[in-house]
Formats: C-alpha cells, structure tokens, sequence
C-alpha cells in the first residue's frame, strides 16, 4: 500500500471514529444533565452535541478533500478540510456564548444539584474516552498533516478540559457544598471553548486566504533549488497550503543558451528538489534565461511593503 494510500486510510478511521465516540459521548453526558441538573454537565452535552455535529462536517470534509483533481478542481480538493475546521469554529464558538449566557445566569441564582456521584463517574468515564480518541488523533496529524482532523482534535482537546473542569466542580459542590461551583465551572468551560474556536479559525483561514509558508520553509526552497547544477539563480517563489498538499512555483533561471531540453532536465532537476523537502508538495518551475529583466513579483510584494 503506498503511502498517499495509507494516509487516506488513516484519515478516514480517525473521522469515522470521532463520529462514533461524539454520538456515545452525548448521549450519556445528556443523560447525567437530566438526572443531575449541573449547568456544568450540560455544558459538557452541549460541548457532545457540537462535537457530533463537527465530527460529521470534518467526515464529509475528509472524503470530500480526497478526490482527485478534475476539470473544475485542477489543484484538487484539498480545501475543503479547512472549510471543514472553520465550520467546527464557528459551531464551537456558538455553543460557547449559549452556555456562557446561560452560565452567568445560574451563576446569580444557583439551583441545587441532585445524583452528584452519578454525574461524577459519567465525567470521569467520558474523560478516558476523549483521552483515547485525543491519542489517536495525534498520531494521525502527525502521519498525514490532515487539517480537518487537527481541528477535530482540538476540539477534542477541549472535551477532556471540559470534563475536568465539570468534575471540580461537582466535587466541590458534593464534597464541600459550594453550590455556586457549578455555574463558574461552566462559565470558565465557555470561555475556553471561545478561544479554542478562535484558534481553529484562525488556522483554517492560513489556507482558505493562501498565505505563504514561513519564512523559514521558503529559504529552504531557495537554497534547495540553487544547489541544483544549472541553476544560475531563483526568483518569483509562491508558496501555499492546499490542505492535502504544498503548491510551490517559482522562477529558475538558467543560462540563455542551452537547448530547450538542457533548460527543461534543469527545471525537472529543480521541481524534485523542492519535492524532497515537500512529499506531498505540487511543484511548477518556469524557466528563464539568467539576467533577463522583466516584471517580477518579488518588486511588485516589496513595494507593497514598503
């Protein structure tokens, strides 16, 4: 199995498994809000129910980025699991101002909680289960670099916070019977949950906008294509993240009297430098004559920053 295939694989497992535990995982913690009456566990089902809901748009985001280029697509459909994540951010984001409104209201006039030790094994439960899956996640964004998974993990991520922080609260309240714990418990939960979101937005919008790689990560392709033989400089680089793949373009400039087909292997030789360092990467090279003068794009990016 190669490994664009295996990677595919792994991304599907991890979206169908985040769907299955999402739809476990709400069920129960509805269950414990209704027997227990914790603004804090339902904040935690609220939490479920957004889970469930982004876990199915990151699965249709993964299948839908997987297909291949076609006629309407031809740098493929890569994208479509940043728009899955800024989805996720925007559903994460709601649920947050709901149960924060609602929290400060509990907060002002406290309600008292009923089968604490039950809410408080269910938390303990749905905690170990988030953790698994939180596992899991992580080793596929590391083998695959997958944004929509990434942003299911963070969200994730915030699950196991969320159950901590509910199950402090219910044992203070049981154990201590600080009856306002609850409430602020939740509210805290909201308001971590709103920054999460941001972070999600703000990381599915570097690919959604095209913005260049790091600086770092463009030297190294300058540097990569000038230690080509042939290569008499590089200009014009473009770089950008679409999701499933790195699309690189540049300038190469190569000495004006070569053949066509000299110029052409120099060119070839450049594009699978830069594949080296990129996998995945979609590399175009233009080739021209050393010291021409022409409009570029570098003076035109330098003005603008001036």
């Amino acid at each position: 199995m190669t490994e664009n295939l295996t990677n595919k694989k792994l991304r599907r497992v991890a979206a169908t498994m985040a769907v299955c535990v999402a739809f476990l995982l709400v069920g129960v913690k509805c269950w414990a809000w209704l027997e227990t009456g914790s603004i804090s566990l339902l904040t935690s089902a609220a939490d479920g129910l957004v889970d469930v809901l982004a876990s199915l748009v990151t699965f249709a985001g993964v299948r839908y980025a997987e297909r291949p280029a076609d006629s309407g697509h031809r740098y493929g459909h890569g994208k479509a699991e940043a728009v899955a994540a800024l989805i996720q951010a925007l559903l994460l984001a709601g649920a947050a101002v709901a149960l924060g409104v609602e929290s400060m209201q509990r907060l002002i006039t406290p309600e008292p909680l009923k089968a604490l030790g039950f809410g408080i094994w269910v938390i303990i439960g749905s905690t170990a289960a988030a953790i698994s899956l939180v596992s899991m996640q992580t080793y596929v964004v590391k083998r695959t670099g997958s944004t929509a998974i990434a942003a299911d993990r963070a969200h994730y991520v915030t699950d196991v916070a969320v159950n901590i922080a509910v199950l402090i609260a219910l044992v203070l309240d049981r154990f201590f019977g600080w009856t306002r714990s609850d409430a602020i418990g939740a509210l805290a939960i909201a308001c971590y949950m709103l920054w999460n979101a941001r972070g999600m937005a703000q990381h599915a919008l570097v690919q959604l906008l095209d913005r260049e790689l790091d600086v770092p990560e463009r030297e190294k392709i300058r540097m990569a294509v000038l230690a080509c033989q042939g290569v008499a400089g590089i200009h014009d680089i473009r770089t950008r993240d679409g999701g499933d793949r790195v699309f690189v373009e540049f300038h190469v400039e190569v000495d004006g009297h070569l053949s066509v087909d000299e110029g052409h292997a120099i060119g070839d030789l450049a594009e699978c430098a830069v594949k080296d360092l990129f996998p995945a990467a979609d590399v175009t090279a233009h080739l021209e004559p050393a010291g021409i003068v022409d409009d570029r794009l570098d003076d035109r990016v330098a003005s603008v920053s001036r």
